[in-house]
């Protein structure tokens, strides 16, 4: 266990020399000294120890394989031949694999040309290798074109996602590609790679390599579940376990232990519902006139979400503010020009750069010159939260990052201390031209909260009149309210995450939307405070042409419709309508369903087990007999279980001969 503030020694402390050219590379990028993970990583997986490493975001991990990785094919004996690879490095996404390639390329491309036959033999000479090798979903690359240029040129190094990896060693490339040679696999953020949608072909992959290889699994949260659980199956022998944590003094000799880096300091606001744009512009206002930041990322809980925010937030900040927006659904080819493009953006405190996201940019990837991180919404995994405030302060710079939470989210910030991530509150902030009133919001008071009303009524005006211009973009609007709503219904830490216990009309004039949809969390909701805009919904149209006809000719058709046609379908709708039910109210039931089956299935081992060792005892005595009467009253009361699934009988019925079960 390290402390990441400190320096881990010097390059040249390794036991093992590093190869002159890879040493220049590393000073070249500016590392003199290595950190706590790499000088605590490098020496044993150069050797041949398999590694389990978790460290904060931003310290090092990636170089901490980067360069074992390169010293091992150096090292060997026998050049690998073309069809051979020596080493594979998985990534969750696309992007962080991109950027592992971009690191392996920039090394290798610095490696000294072989000398020529006619040229000093004494000098020693230096095999070349080819570029590693990229696999991911691509607009330009298909597999079996990823197999051929394998085939052309060759690469010791491949680098890929789980899916593109599988399809290479054991689909398209399976009767060209030879891993007998491979050296060490490397998981980067193992946790994601470990999760359930990735086993499958993490597992079939591993299967197909050489038991005699070196293995590495990489993370900045990796809990013993995540991980050492799955050491086993992953394949790898009597593992180092590397654990590099922040500490830092807090209240004299006291020592805090931290899972962000040193330089990174985090705040919550807390605000309304309705208030959250309101209080989204004025960070970024707060953060450039304090801090001169000038480029940020903004989390958002879905895609639907960022493509709405992308179209109105342009309208809310400044002029000469830079939006860019990235999120899964996006083409492979699209995601990498807005990465690059705002990587590359020019920009300044006057003019600032602002991708909005989804947990797609959340792992791994290193941003340069990144100020600032604002969560619009928490993340719905509790472990991304860390991942997202870790994209700035990285390499021992500092950085900054807000969340804004709503009403009971409060409760997080508890939650964050447990995972030891550090949060502090800050004031509600409030627009420059009221300087008078009080820099917090106070329930109590009534001048704050009116001007606050002021606020939140001058952006729902602006968006509105926005959407009115377009029908399109209402539509997208009411899109991003319905997934923004099941995201939450669905966040892992639901006791605090709660629909019930959200305002959804402050969420509904927070996205400025034109009416509240049509949805079962909308049913028995309270519209105090709501008015839908004033429009004619029958006139409101859209902006392309071809849409709008499109529109128009539905409303006809649906107009030629008879009325008594037309009324039965509403009274379909109507009993549909009773039918479904929210998506919170579904997990409830779901949980006390699953409840009662848990009770019931313990009822019966119990009471098997007390027949079974009353038939064994041959026991004669009331209480065996009660218990056999305890078990012809079980099987009775499953029959009539099944008459009541079949609907013979009615769930009253059922319950008025049995009781209720949670009882």
């Amino acid at each position: 266990m390290s402390n990441v503030n400190a320096f881990g020694g010097s390059w040249a402390s390794l036991p093992t020399t590093l190869t002159p050219w890879i040493f220049d590379v590393i000073q070249s990028l500016g590392h003199t000294q290595m950190t706590p993970v790499q000088a605590s990583t490098i020496p044993l997986f150069m050797q041949n120890k398999d590694v389990v490493v978790e460290a904060v975001t931003g310290s090092g991990k990636t170089l901490a394989f980067v360069i074992p990785v390169l010293e091992r094919l150096i090292r060997r004996e026998r050049k690998l031949r073309k069809q051979e690879i020596g080493a594979l490095i998985i990534s969750p996404t696309r992007e962080l694999a991109t950027q592992i390639h971009s690191i392996f390329s920039l090394f290798i491309s610095a490696q000294p040309q072989p000398l020529n036959e006619d040229e000093d033999e004494d000098e020693p000479q230096v095999l070349e290798y080819p570029d590693p090798l990229l696999l991911i979903s691509s607009d330009a690359s298909s597999p079996a074109q990823d197999v051929q240029r394998f085939v052309e040129s060759g690469a010791d190094i491949v680098i890929g996602t789980p899916g593109r990896v599988e399809e290479f060693l054991l689909g398209k490339g399976n009767a060209v590609v030879s891993v007998k040679e491979l050296e060490v696999l490397v998981l980067d953020e193992a946790d994601r790679l470990l999760d359930l949608g990735f086993q499958a072909a993490l597992t079939r992959i591993i299967t197909h390599l050489p038991k005699q290889r070196r293995t590495g699994l990489f993370s900045a949260t990796m809990t013993d579940a995540d991980a050492l659980s799955e050491l086993v199956r992953v394949g790898l022998r009597n593992p180092s376990r590397i654990v590099v944590k922040v500490q830092s003094k807090k209240l004299g000799s006291t020592i805090e232990e931290r899972r962000i880096p040193a330089g990174l300091k985090i705040h919550y606001v807390v605000c309304r519902a309705s208030e959250k744009v309101v209080q989204l512009t004025q960070i970024i206002a707060a953060e450039v006139a304090e801090h001169k930041a000038s480029r940020f990322i903004v989390y958002f809980a879905t895609g639907a979400c960022v493509d709405y925010f992308y179209r109105i937030l342009q309208i809310l900040l400044p002029q000469g503010t830079t939006l860019f927006s990235l999120h899964g659904h996006l083409q492979p080819a699209a995601r990498t020009r807005t990465l690059t493009s705002f990587s590359d953006s020019p920009a300044t405190s006057t003019h600032p750069a602002i991708l909005l996201a989804t947990d797609v940019a959340a792992r791994g990837l290193d941003l340069p010159l990144l100020d600032t991180i604002i969560q619009f919404d928490p993340p719905s995994d509790p472990k991304a939260f860390s991942h997202r405030c870790g994209r700035t302060a990285r390499a021992g710079r500092s950085g900054r990052a807000w969340v804004l939470l709503v009403g009971r989210e409060t409760t997080y910030v508890d939650f964050l201390a447990i995972r030891k991530i550090p949060i502090t509150e800050r004031p509600y902030f409030i627009q420059p031209r009221a300087q008078q009133l009080p820099s917090t919001a106070n329930e109590d008071d009534s001048t704050s909260l009116q001007y606050e009303d002021d606020q939140v009524a001058e952006f729902l005006s602006q968006i509105r009149a926005l959407l009115l211009t377009d029908r399109a973009i209402h539509d997208q609007a009411a899109k991003a309210f319905v997934s923004f709503v099941r995201a939450y219904s669905k966040h892992e830490a639901s006791y605090i995450f709660r629909v019930k216990d959200l305002d959804l009309v402050g969420v509904a004039k927070s996205y400025g939307l034109l009416r509240l949809p049509n949805m079962p969390e909308m049913r028995d909701l309270s519209r105090e405070g709501w008015e839908d805009a004033s429009l004619d919904w029958n006139v409101f149209s859209y902006a392309d042409k071809a849409q709008e006809a499109k529109r128009i000719a539905a409303g006809a058709a649906a107009a030629s419709i008879p009325e008594s046609v037309r009324e039965k379908k509403r009274s379909e709708r109507a009993e549909k309508k009773k039918i479904n039910t929210a998506w919170s109210d579904k997990v409830v039931k779901k949980e006390e369903r699953d409840k009662r089956r848990e009770k019931k299935d313990k009822k019966r081992k119990w009471l098997k087990m007390q027949t079974e060792e009353a038939k064994e005892k041959n026991a004669e005595d009331a209480d065996t007999v009660g218990q056999e009467d305890d078990w012809e009253e079980m099987a009775r009361e499953e029959r009539m279980a099944k008459k009541m699934r079949k609907g013979q009988v009615s769930r009253s019925e059922f319950d008025a001969e049995f009781g209720d079960l949670d009882t």
